[in-house]
């Protein structure tokens, strides 16, 4: 069976990986559409060997479509994709809008793959932010084994989770330092040329950022309500690939060894873990890579039943593309979704 595909987004950093990772899993399609904004109509984006002209997004008839992978902002999805889904087409969204729904599924599917099966409530799925994509994969095998009860995370995230614009900023700070140009911020509420900001989205009441608040909610949603999470949310001058320091406080025993065997065995994850200078992965090493990489696990000696590690993956896949299109194949593998046209 084959399915036609829209992409919402597609001339964005995250609707061009789409795009690329269909074409690299081999995603069984009759069809792809490359939708964006009117502005963007006639531009040229890349699927595998082809070259797509996207389409408007506002004046195109779903009625036909099987799943929209959309990544417009959350804007765009809270206007469209009830009317997208209205029309038969399941649509895997990559925005913030429909994450704390109750009527929609927030997926992971190395974690939790069976809550596919509630989209059709509003035939919409959520993709969970990037921050929490990588850190549920890895918290997911070891809170099986021992029963995680608090985890702070401390994130070193990239500028890509800004978007196009983001990188563009880092690029052009980056040059301007070098040439000895004033440097401008206009994304980021300061420089992040050579530069860390403990900012990412806007603050809240309590002190704590929209990223951080999100990381919590969305934790609880997708793995467990009863696990306590703080985290804080940083940007740093890097392209691509996010990075967490994770603290975990778990019910039972567990020692770094049988963490470090159990996480080798678990999907979706690879175990870098040697003690020594360079045994470890960093973002720049990630970047282009599916898995979500561990590293540095250790023993937290200032708490019972403690492990420290690092975890790391690339923002644009695992965080984004690359989870959408394995929600979708999660779809076809549990056989939730026929195609509205039959092959010919």
């Amino acid at each position: 069976m084959a399915y036609k595909v829209a992409v919402v987004g597609a001339t964005g950093n995250v609707g061009r990986e789409m795009l690329d990772i269909l074409a690299e899993r081999r995603f069984p399609v009759s069809e792809v559409v490359a939708l964006a904004s009117s502005r963007s109509v006639g531009t040229e984006v890349s699927f595998g060997d082809r070259t797509l002209k996207c389409k408007a997004l506002d004046s195109y008839d779903f009625s036909d479509v099987d799943i929209c992978l959309m990544s417009a902002g959350g804007s765009v999805s809270k206007e469209w994709a009830p009317k997208i889904g209205a029309q038969g087409c399941v649509v895997i969204d990559n925005s913030s809008a429909w994450r704390m729904d109750p009527d929609v599924p927030l997926v992971v599917p190395e974690v939790n793959a069976g809550a596919a099966a509630g989209f059709t409530k509003k035939n919409i799925i959520a993709n969970p932010n990037c921050s929490t994509a990588q850190l549920v994969v890895a918290l997911k095998p070891l809170h099986d084994a021992a029963t995680i009860k608090r985890v702070v995370v401390s994130t070193y995230q990239s500028v890509s989770g800004a978007g196009k614009e983001g990188m563009d900023e880092l690029f052009a700070q980056t040059r301007s330092v070098f040439v000895s140009n004033p440097v401008e911020a206009k994304k980021f509420p300061k420089r992040i040329a050579f530069n860390l900001i403990p900012q990412i989205d806007v603050f809240m009441e309590d002190g704590f950022t929209k990223e951080e608040w999100k990381m919590v909610a969305e934790t609880k949603k997708i793995l467990d309500p009863k696990i306590k999470l703080v985290a804080t949310c940083v940007r740093v001058p890097v392209f691509i690939g996010h990075s967490e320091a994770v603290n975990i406080e778990f019910e039972k025993p567990i020692s770094a060894d049988e963490a470090r065997d159990i996480l080798r065995a678990a999907p979706g994850l690879l175990v870098i873990d040697k003690r020594e200078a360079g045994g470890y992965i960093t973002p720049h090493e990630a970047a282009g890579e599916d898995a979500t990489y561990v590293s540095r696990i250790r023993e937290d000696p200032t708490v019972d039943n403690g492990l420290v590690l690092w975890c790391v993956s690339d923002n644009l896949r695992k965080g984004a593309a690359l989870n959408a299109i394995q929600i979708a194949e999660t779809l076809l593998n549990r056989k939730l979704l026929v195609p509205k046209k039959k092959a010919a």
